[in-house]
């Protein structure tokens, strides 16, 4: 079909007004931040979508993918536009993106069974702060609170900086209701738990929008008391040590809501004003002022315990400040895309993995030794270093972080700067026995490790992707590991 066919077809679907076909608009949808320099210096090397599309309830959604799956068209969901491994880029000459924006309404606050319902383009931002309006919290809040929408949220497995508390957007979602390709609608009833067979739910959690499109979702809420939210920091004097804290806090049974853990070079561009080139340890704890107090008690006993690694404890107001000041907003995506139109400014990424307590420290410092020694273009590097920011019972994850001067041309900078030193984290990752994505998904730009990331289990994933969409047009490139793909990122 050719395109203006196909787009006099989609305004047959929906309307004219909800077929965007804004050149300016189409290059946006071409890809999400992982190419931010490249799109901001308008040097894309990936095909524009046909079309922008904004359906207006479930029905809508079944009728575009009925019509896409009958005529091989890629479809790629699209939701708050904060996908950071490539998710929401193009890979495929005819392609629309459905995206969420009049998905938009707030179904159900339910504060008696503690959950609430929203349909897919609702914001993380928008129902936090309707909640905390009758004395509740979504729990969640990752960095994009501001813009993130909970479709996007649960297909990408998202998870927040209060995580260590509340768990990850998987262990929120109670139910959903989601649309294959086929036009199949599918409700997950809303319960709080079942053994009904495989827990299905999580076809659709973590699916990137290459099975199915998420068109509403229930997740629990929790019950918010900020006047008991207490504060503690720590200079100490490794990442090892403070990984050593941090463990003996979970294993005993304790939830701090933040519990983190910095390298001296990361600290360094968070914790400017306090940090003295020592690496941070720092730990947030919030709830009933019982359950804070039990745990702020045993935060105390953990830095006592591991005393040697600790070199004092800094002003809790301080760590209060920096969290306040976490989130991303929409102008600050904005000013940071201007940014990079007008100056030949650093760039940066991070690589988020996760192993066993004992792992993690061993992962760390292969990965940092391994990047000094082999990275060809390591003098341009401006910062090298990681944090741990989200614990469990059995171990924790690591976040490596790195920017970069950008010296060269800005469609190379991902092929020269970032590739071979994401290469390096996830070889070195998976190498002992750890996972190579932690919360971020796997996108399009770890796809070419997904089987090695599953190995045997591999054949789980791939029988899904038959069975759901064998016409393979749900989000091309994404999770799947496609050859033809490669040529975008090599």
């Amino acid at each position: 079909m050719v395109k203006e066919e196909l787009i006099k077809q989609l305004s047959t679907i929906l309307t004219e007004e909800q077929v965007n076909t804004d050149k300016d608009a189409l290059y946006d949808a071409a890809a999400d931040r992982y190419k931010k320099y490249a799109k901001a210096r308008k040097v894309l090397n990936v095909p524009t979508p046909i079309a922008i599309v904004y359906p207006k309830d479930t029905e809508e959604v079944r009728k575009l993918l009925m019509f896409c799956n009958a005529n091989r068209v890629n479809v790629i969901p699209r939701g708050g536009k904060t996908a950071t491994e490539g998710g929401l880029e193009n890979w495929k000459d005819t392609t629309i993106v459905i995206d969420a924006l009049h998905l938009d309404e707030i179904i159900k606050i339910d504060t008696y069974n503690s959950q609430a319902t929203v349909q897919a383009g609702v914001a993380l931002q928008t129902l936090e702060d309707e909640l905390q309006r009758v004395g509740y919290t979504t729990g969640h809040s990752p960095q994009s609170k501001p813009v993130a929408k909970y479709g996007g949220l649960v297909a990408t497995r998202s998870i927040g900086q209060l995580s260590t508390l509340y768990g990850g957007i998987e262990d929120m979602v109670v139910g959903l209701e989601c649309v294959f390709p086929d036009g199949h609608v599918s409700r997950i009833k809303n319960v709080p738990r079942r053994a009904g067979g495989p827990d299905i739910r999580h076809i659709a959690i973590g699916n990137e929008g290459t099975l199915c499109y998420i068109t509403e979702v229930t997740v629990k809420i929790f019950r918010h008391y900020p006047e008991n939210n207490r504060f503690l920091g720590y200079l100490v004097k490794d990442v090892a040590s403070g990984i050593k804290v941090l463990r003996e806090v979970m294993v005993n049974g304790f939830r701090p809501s933040v519990a983190r853990t910095y390298s001296e070079e990361d600290a360094a561009q968070h914790f400017y004003h306090f940090h003295e080139n020592k690496c941070v340890l720092l730990f947030m704890a919030e709830g009933p002022k019982g359950i804070v107090d039990a745990t702020v008690t045993a935060i105390e006993d953990a830095v006592k315990k591991y005393h040697e690694g600790i070199i004092k404890q800094v002003d809790s107001t301080l760590i209060e400040t920096w969290f306040n000041q976490l989130n991303w907003s929409q102008q600050d995506i904005d000013d940071e895309f201007l940014g990079m139109i007008d100056h030949d400014s650093h760039s940066g990424f991070t690589t988020e993995i996760s192993a066993d307590w004992e792992t993690i420290p061993k992962i760390y410092h292969n990965v940092i030794k391994r990047i000094r020694k082999e990275f060809p273009r390591v003098q341009d590097l401006t910062m090298l270093g990681g944090h741990s920011s989200h614990s469990y019972l059995n171990g924790t994850n690591m976040y490596f972080v790195y920017n970069y001067k950008i010296l060269c041309e800005p469609e190379d900078e991902l092929i020269i700067y970032h590739h071979p030193l994401q290469r390096i984290i996830v070889e070195e990752t998976l190498k002992m026995g750890g996972s190579m994505c932690h919360h971020h998904g796997i996108g399009k730009y770890r796809s070419e490790w997904t089987k090695d990331e599953h190995g045997s289990a591999y054949y789980m994933l791939e029988k899904l992707k038959e069975a759901f969409d064998p016409n393979g047009i749900m989000n091309y490139g994404t999770i799947f590991p496609q050859e033809e793909g490669l040529k975008y990122i090599e």
